[in-house]
Order: structure tokens, then sequence, then C-alpha cells
């Protein structure tokens, strides 16, 4: 069992409302059995608390939503969360969740990238060492170059370019490993000691008994990231959708910090995320 952790965390979110649309935010902690939040989340519209229903509907592996029918005008989003607890013994995943992650989704077509994946890194097997292998080459060949992608970019566009942000470095990992039978999965974590501060996205393989998580980028230790939603690729975990109406996100601002010492990471060992 590890050891026990504190964090505080959270997000302020502006929209401009143009026509009356549905929000529905990922940015709430996901629920981990022995972990304790502390949480609250605000909303306003022009400055008066918002009168309407905030629902939470419960996702896969604790992920929740904030979904809300936001009206006309300045509608912001505050959500804070202080985190204490001992982190849950890793659980061995079910064979319906191997299955799911194994197979091609929107953002990480492997099944465009088998026959490349293979000649590259077929001969390593399907553990932990094939994946760090894998993402290692991804830091050594992937430039990190902030606003290099767009929305619809997925991995075979960042194998191409050679560059992206930190959800193509986690989709080009995914997309290898289920080229080689890995199943692996995208991960939306609160990330303190990364620097611009943001929403930050990495991935997890299943290497035979755990999801182990790995990021390419190595912009924050893995020890301290804080998972907020888990999915196929990035059309699972995005922290806003806006569902009719018209909406604008205006400004984003994240806070995530440790209590203490932040952690350093040994980016070749294998780390669990609760």
């Amino acid at each position: 069992m590890s050891a026990t952790v504190g964090h505080q965390v959270g997000c302020a979110l502006a929209f401009e409302v143009e026509e009356p649309a549905t929000l529905a935010l990922q940015v709430a902690v996901a629920r981990a059995a022995t972990l304790i939040l502390d949480e609250e989340i605000q909303v306003s519209v022009d400055g008066s608390p918002f009168t309407g229903t905030v629902r939470e509907p419960t996702g896969d592996h604790g992920s929740r939503f904030h979904v809300l029918d936001a009206p006309r005008g300045a509608v912001t989003i505050a959500y804070t969360a202080a985190i204490t607890g001992t982190p849950p013994d890793p659980v061995a995943a079910t064979e319906l969740e191997l299955l799911a992650y194994l197979r091609p989704s929107r953002y990480c077509p492997s099944d465009r990238l088998v026959g490349w994946a293979t000649g590259e890194f077929g001969h390593l097997g399907r553990g932990h060492d094939a994946v760090q292998t894998i993402t290692d080459w991804i830091a050594r060949r992937t430039a990190y170059v902030f606003g290099s992608s767009g929305p619809t970019d997925g991995a075979v566009d960042t194998l191409m370019a050679g560059q992206g942000v930190c959800r193509d470095f986690a989709h080009l990992g995914v997309t290898i490993c289920r080229g080689l039978d890995i199943p692996a999965r995208t991960v939306a974590v609160y990330a303190p000691g990364l620097s611009p501060m943001d929403f930050h996205a990495v991935f997890e393989a299943y290497t035979g008994d755990a999801w182990q998580v790995y990021d390419a980028t190595r912009l924050a230790p893995r020890s301290a990231l804080v998972r907020i939603a888990t999915g196929r690729d990035a059309a699972d975990t995005a922290f806003v959708t806006v569902i009719g109406g018209r909406a604008e996100l205006r400004a984003t601002e994240i806070t995530a910090v440790v209590d203490g010492v932040l952690p350093e990471d040994r980016w070749d060992r294998p780390v669990i995320l609760p």
C-alpha cells in the first residue's frame, strides 16, 4: 500500500454563452475508495449564483461529470478539491476492459499502425519493458510544441509531424501499444509540477498485473498525478463538451499542488495511478 497523499487541485473556467447550451464538464477528481475528497463546485451567471441544477452522473473508473443547462451570459465555473488518504491497492483489469482498450478508437487508429508498430517494437514482447521502450522512443522522436496540433488530429498525424502536445503524446503511446496487442488507454489528470499549469494527459498500459502510467512528455512526476477521467482517447476524457446552443470558452485557470516536496520521477520505473 502506498503512503498517505495530500493534494490541492482545482480549476476556474469562464464561458460566454451566446445561445443556451448544456455544458458537460469532466474536471472533478475521480472517485477512489480510500481517498477522501473535500470538494466544492460553484457556478455563476453574470456574477450571480446559478439557480439551476448541476447534475453529477458517474462514468467508468470513478470519473464524474458535472452537467448544467447554461443560460445566455457570462458563465463561470470554479472547482476545488483537497485530497487526503491512502491510495487503494491496484485492481486487476476485467476481461471486458482489456478487450475494450485493445480496439482502435477515433484518435488512436491502431489498426492503421499494426504493421509499422510490429516492425519497430514487436520483438519486445508485451510487458513493462516494451511499453517503457515505446515511451522512451516517443520522448526522443516527438517534440513538445504548444499549439502544434488541432482538435481533430490523431496519433497518425502526430507520428508524421513529429510534434504535438500532451494529448498527442498519449494518443501515440496508446496507438502503438494497441497495435502490439497491449491494452492501453488515455487518462486526463491534474499534474502538480506542470509548467505552465494546465490539464494534462498521460496513458496507461496493462502489462500483466496492473495498469501502469506512462508519460513521454516527462513534464510532471507521475506519482503526483491526480486522475480525472479515463477512456479510449480524448473523445472520452475532454474537460468540457458543449451540447446544443453556443458557448465559447474564454479563460481557464488550473491549480495542482502537493503537500510538502514535489516527488522526483524515475522514468524507467513502473508507477500505478490511483
